[in-house]
This record gives C-alpha cells, sequence and structure tokens, in this order.
C-alpha cells in the first residue's frame, strides 16, 4: 500500500530498496528555501542495520502488508519458543533472539499476536500487561520517600526489574511488557 512520505510514522514497516524496514525515528523538517521533506531513521528486519533517508513530501513509499494472527504460547527449547494457533491448531516456532528479553514474559497458553510478512513471522506482541511474581528482593530502607525511591527485584522469571519500597518477596504483580516496568501490586 502507497503512503505519502508526510505520514510515516514511528513502528510502522516499510518496503524500501527490495527490504522490509521498521521506522525507529521520524522528523519532518520544513527549510526556509526549497521543499519539506521527512527525515526518517529505519532498522532492517532481515539484516539488522539502520539507514537513514530522506523522503520529499511529495514522494510515496510503500507500506509493508502484515497479516496479525493471535497464537498461545506453548513451550520452549534452547533456541526458539513455541507457539500454537487456537483455531487451526498450526503450530509455529520463532527464533529466541527475535523475541528478546521479553520472552521471559511469556508463560503456557499465554495469547500473543504475531505479525507475519509473506507467511515469515516479523513481529511478536505481547498484552500490555503481565503478571509476574517477585522472587526476592532487598528490604526497605526506613526513612526513604515512596515517591522517589525505588529499589531492585528478581522476578521467578528471573528479570530484574525496580519496584515500590512496600513490595516484599512472593508478592504477585503487574508488569508492563512494552517497557518491563512494575504497575501495581495484586
Amino acid at each position: 500500500m502507497k503512503i505519502n512520505a508526510s505520514e510515516i510514522r514511528v513502528g510502522m514497516l516499510l518496503e524500501y530498496k527490495d527490504d522490509l524496514w521498521q521506522v525507529l525515528k521520524t522528523q519532518h523538517v520544513k527549510p526556509g528555501k526549497g521543499g519539506a521533506f521527512a527525515q526518517v531513521e529505519m532498522k532492517s528486519v532481515n539484516k539488522n542495520t539502520k539507514l537513514n533517508e530522506r523522503f520529499r513530501s511529495s514522494e510515496s513509499v510503500e507500506k509493508a502488508s502484515l497479516d496479525e494472527i493471535s497464537f498461545n504460547y506453548s513451550y520452549q527449547d534452547e533456541n526458539n519458543y513455541f507457539f500454537i494457533n487456537p483455531k487451526s491448531f498450526d503450530q509455529i516456532q520463532i527464533k529466541k533472539d527475535m523475541v528478546g528479553e521479553k520472552g521471559k514474559l511469556l508463560t503456557e497458553n499465554l495469547e500473543v499476536n504475531i505479525s507475519f510478512f509473506n507467511d515469515n513471522p516479523i513481529t511478536i506482541e505481547l498484552p500490555n500487561q503481565v503478571t509476574c511474581k517477585i522472587d526476592t528482593t532487598d528490604a526497605a530502607l526506613k526513612g526513604q520517600t515512596v515517591s522517589s525511591s525505588y529499589k531492585p527485584a528478581i522476578l521467578e522469571n528471573g528479570l530484574n526489574i525496580q519496584v515500590p519500597p512496600f513490595i516484599e518477596s512472593g508478592d504477585s504483580i503487574l508488569i508492563d511488557t512494552r517497557n518491563l516496568e512494575y504497575i501495581k501490586k495484586i
């Protein structure tokens, strides 16, 4: 699907120079002399390289059309995570390095959205919030204010995060999967 260069937004996937690019930054510039343009920083999905490109406002670029399908997390081995489609019971595998640190938040039957481009999985999107249990955390120091002081905690899945001082070992908390931050105690 062709879109105007002024419609490019962060997070979009573009087909450009025979590759698939994810937009990291975009800035629309209107210089005093000459026409307006969009300065776009992109990262290749396949080659893991970056590219800075300038598109004139009148130019059009190809936005990648993705198929998004819901899957349930099933299990993992040394290199891959395995997901199953609850409707068709098809099973797919995704390499651990594509999922990254967020793979530690996967629990059995957790519903995730996987985006496909030409039948290849490109991105995986977890629910915005997941419940985790605190494994260990430091003791709160007296006299600390609640607003400014957070303490380190290790979750049962091995992730390290910062939590408020009133959180104890064994507590269940809600975590934001987009930035791996504490939301609230449950």
